[in-house]
């Protein structure tokens, strides 16, 4: 069931109404129905294995609380300190293994779905093999790679003490299985979201009226601007070799825009599902094109998946032996100079960013995809020293428009060049069109309408056109601290309503929709 359909519409009215209607009590198991009805009408019998997932979870999240408290209750009948220590220490060896054995029966489903395929593959090509999956076609279960992650999550943090594990199954499986967050995120926490989700919630008019507004506004970025985008994006993709300059950098720069108008806009729409039924979710995206270097643009793009990506690897590997080794070395190497700081930091970013890179999907572009922006961030901490020394002999000045437009820009850059990564076929397809960007110099199709008949008409350039300076103003306001749906709210209601008609009128009479268009399905939905 896509989330952009007439058929979701309709499961959001129909899981609200049961929502406010039933007691307060029964809430919650609406919500678990719901999410239920909604996993196995877009996924069908795939549901097993986000139960397999649930299921394993509790149980584990259970024996870990057990191994925990037995210890301790052991401890309180000792004295001798020797004794109390090594019981200590057998139950967080104990806990470490039941930890590694959930995290490895979760990540080894991912890992059969997802990656099996490109991994058999790999082997043959290096080894001149012939070997062949005995399940070829494999089917991935919607919102695997999210839900793996949430409920990893929910286990680590039992296992460090942040919270006692649920005893309730059925809460367990509410938190992995919350259908607005199942197509694309955001990663939830546990102790953030699923306190929100038992607890019974009255009908808000301000909780609907917000929400609603957010969704019109997503459905607007994904149906008008995304996929329209999408049509040139994909002709250009599609046929690369028979376009050059131009179209091919305005390709890059639709690509980019798809990708932000789709994703930031799937945000929206649950994130206002949500929040009609009083669910505040995790914010996963924060204006990333106004951001000033790629470190902090990936602190506001996919938010949820960063943090997670830094709480559970950066962190882990950073407080690990081989980094101490590391660390231990680089000492010994470049005593205490900016180096001997750094390369500990690199070495823990490496494995954040290589998965980054597998996460998003099982290709070897999508591998260098991640590390590209690790060798971005490591060649920028590495200058960084440099570029201040730059910036006061030539005593600029850090805070003024020039500066700080100039830093966008280059950010940009760099992220219109790995979104080419992230959308060619392969990573040589990417360096054909990237060199094939400078082969040519066709500025003329800019002026003789040729670059806007590419996939659509010279109409759809301009509604795409409108809709991306729509989009960068609303951006704009929300950067400089303006809460446009509090200031929208505020308005007189003829206002309030012209407004909300003009914008579901845009999305029915300018939305790419219907039969023949293939461009409905989420990207970030794949992953």
């Amino acid at each position: 069931m896509a989330i952009n359909s007439i058929g979701f519409i309709a499961f959001v009215v129909i899981t609200c109404v049961l929502y406010f209607v039933f007691p307060k009590k029964a809430k919650w198991f609406v919500l678990l129905a719901s999410s239920y009805a909604f996993y196995w009408f877009s996924s069908n019998k795939l549901i097993a294995y986000m139960l397999i997932t649930t299921i394993s979870i509790y149980l584990g999240a259970l024996l870990l609380d057990k191994t925990e408290k037995t210890a301790k209750a052991k401890c309180k009948t000792i004295d001798n300190k020797d004794e109390k220590k090594k019981i200590k220490k057998q139950a967080k060896k104990k806990k470490k293994w039941i930890v590694f054995f959930l995290v490895l029966i979760n990540f080894g489903i991912l890992t059969y779905l997802k990656y099996s395929n490109f991994l058999v593959g790999s082997l043959n090509s290096i080894l001149h093999l012939n070997f062949q999956m005995p399940f070829a076609k494999i089917i991935l279960p919607l919102g695997i790679s999210y839900y793996t992650l949430q409920a990893i999550s929910y286990v680590i943090d039992v296992y460090r003490g942040k919270y006692e594990a649920d005893k309730n199954f059925a809460r367990v499986a509410l938190f992995v299985s919350f259908f607005p967050q199942m197509v694309e995120g955001p990663i939830g926490r546990y102790d953030d979201l699923a306190h929100q989700l038992y607890e019974p919630h009255k009908f808000s008019y301000e909780n609907a009226k917000y929400g609603i507004q957010l969704m019109l506004w997503g459905y607007f970025k994904k149906m008008v601007i995304a996929d329209r985008a999408a049509l040139f994006v994909n002709t250009v993709f599609g046929n690369y070799q028979e376009y050059s300059g131009i179209p091919i950098f305005v390709a890059v720069v639709f690509y980019t825009l798809q990708i932000y108008a789709e994703f930031s806009g799937c945000m929206d729409i649950v994130t206002g599902t949500a929040q009609i039924m009083g669910i505040k979710m995790a914010e996963n995206f924060r204006r990333p094109f106004f951001s000033k270097s790629v470190q902090e643009f990936w602190r506001r793009w996919h938010i949820t998946l960063g943090t997670w990506l830094k709480d559970y690897v950066f962190y882990p590997v950073s407080l690990s032996k081989a980094t101490v080794h590391v660390t231990n070395g680089a000492k010994k190497i470049f005593k205490k100079s900016y180096i001997s700081k750094l390369i500990p930091a690199a070495f823990a970013l490496f494995f954040v960013w290589l998965g980054n890179g597998i996460w998003h999907g099982a290709s070897v572009k999508y591998i260098c995809y991640g590390l590209y922006y690790y060798v971005i961030m490591i060649l920028g901490m590495l200058f960084e020293p440099l570029g201040d020394k730059i910036v006061k002999i030539f005593k600029i000045d850090k805070d003024c428009f020039g500066y700080r437009l100039w830093q966008m820009l280059r950010t940009t850059a760099f992220v219109l060049f790995g979104m080419l990564i992230f959308r060619a076929t392969s990573l040589e397809n990417a360096n054909q069109m990237f060199m094939s960007m400078f082969t040519s110099q066709n500025i003329g199709m800019i002026f003789d309408g040729r670059l806007y008949n590419i996939g659509f008409t010279g109409a759809d350039f301009i509604v795409l056109i409108i809709g991306m300076i729509i989009m960068f103003v609303v951006s704009l306001l929300q950067e400089k601290g303006y809460n446009i749906r509090e200031t929208i709210s505020k308005q007189n209601i003829p206002f309030r309503w012209c407004l909300y008609y003009m914008i579901i009128f845009a999305i029915i009479l300018f939305g790419i929709y219907g039969p023949g268009y293939n461009v409905s399905d989420f990207i970030y939905g794949q992953f």
